[in-house]
């Protein structure tokens, strides 16, 4: 005989079923019930009730007579085993797990709606994610402008954008290539064009990036007046950017053999130790240029000349560009523009009032 609603187990720890392990079934048969029960339908049924303040309310709105909609919360009750409304409120009040699944089942429909939208775009042609490495020299200014412009695309004409998710990383020198290369990002921006790119990857050139020699003013070199050899700076601390390639072979530029090193992971890191005279070295001369401008960093004349980068972009992509997802589409196509390319390499200061194109 079956025990009765709310009664505990029979004493040896059967189940009321017979034969061992039916107990494990009874809780999976329960956990599947809370799951057929907790339907978008139901979760809709309760953000009606909550929004309308009544059942009465809620039920023509939804075109239903209220003694089904009773019903039909009395079943989540049941299958949820909680009270979801405070009964001895003549309104529509919720119970503290009321509370919860309204919140919870708010944004479960939202994923829905976000899921069932992405899919939708992917089909158009709309990549679900797109990863963007940059290498630090790049503009963080002009890059989040072009973020701006693509989240405010509407290619469906409705509100809710592209649907691409963007996954933005910042690498040094080789670890841009690597990333690329690895398939971590499906377009890295900065890459050097001393190789040429292998097979399967395109590349263009964005342009050239000016490197100068700059230390603090108070720092030794700065009261030598050049031009200055490499022996005078093997005995000055050099101030280098580590490489991010993890298996790649790491780049080194600029440093002499036997040189004193503080090592940093980042362009703006090095130039802050310029600034606090913690060693010397080439920094681009975009990025440094308003402390050039402002006395905090100056300029050294050495028996080296002056050097620039020349730096462009990559995908990873077949022979034509037209195969390539939209939202890659719509990168590369920005990325045509010289004021944009310009501003990648040049704008690293306030933004300028110019849109970028």
């Amino acid at each position: 005989m079956l025990p009765e609603p709310g009664a505990g187990p029979p004493q040896g720890g059967r189940s009321p079923l017979g034969g061992p392990g039916a107990g494990d079934r009874g809780r999976g048969v329960v956990v599947s019930d809370r799951r057929n029960a907790l339907t978008p339908e139901a979760l809709a049924m309760m953000d009606t009730i909550a929004r309308t303040g009544s059942f009465a309310a809620a039920a023509r709105e939804l075109g239903r007579v209220p003694s089904a909609l009773t019903y039909s919360v009395r079943q989540l009750e049941e299958a949820l085993d909680v009270l979801l409304f405070d009964r001895r409120s003549r309104q529509a009040k919720l119970t503290a797990a009321g509370e919860e699944l309204l919140g919870e089942g708010r944004r479960l429909l939202a994923e829905m709606d976000a899921v069932a939208n992405r899919v939708k775009r992917v089909a158009t042609g709309w990549e679900t994610q797109l990863s963007i490495a940059c290498d630090g020299v790049i503009s963080r200014v002009t890059m989040f402008e072009l973020v701006e412009a693509f989240f405010a695309l509407r290619p469906n004409g409705d509100h809710s954008g592209p649907g691409t998710r963007l996954r933005l990383r910042t690498e040094v020198l080789a670890g841009t290539w690597e990333a690329l290369l690895s398939g971590q990002a499906d377009l890295a921006i900065g890459v050097g064009s001393h190789t040429a790119p292998p097979a399967g990857i395109q590349f263009e050139l964005l342009g050239e990036m000016a490197f100068v020699f700059a230390v603090a003013p108070h720092h030794p070199l700065a009261a030598l007046p050049g031009p200055i050899n490499d022996t005078e700076l093997l005995k000055h601390r050099a101030v280098a950017v580590a490489d991010s390639a993890q298996r790649m072979s790491p780049i080194t530029v600029n440093l002499l053999p036997g040189q004193d090193v503080l090592t940093v992971a980042s362009v703006q890191a090095k130039i802050e130790a310029h600034l606090r005279c913690l060693g010397c070295g080439w920094v681009p001369e975009p990025l440094a240029r308003e402390h050039i401008a402002a006395g905090r960093l100056v300029l050294c004349r050495l028996q080296r000349p002056n050097h620039s980068a020349r730096l462009g972009y990559a995908w990873r992509a077949g022979s034509r560009r037209e195969s390539c997802g939209l939202a890659l589409q719509w990168w590369l196509d920005q990325l045509q523009s010289p004021t944009t390319r310009q501003a990648l390499l040049e704008r690293h200061g306030a933004p300028w009032s110019a849109p970028v194109d």
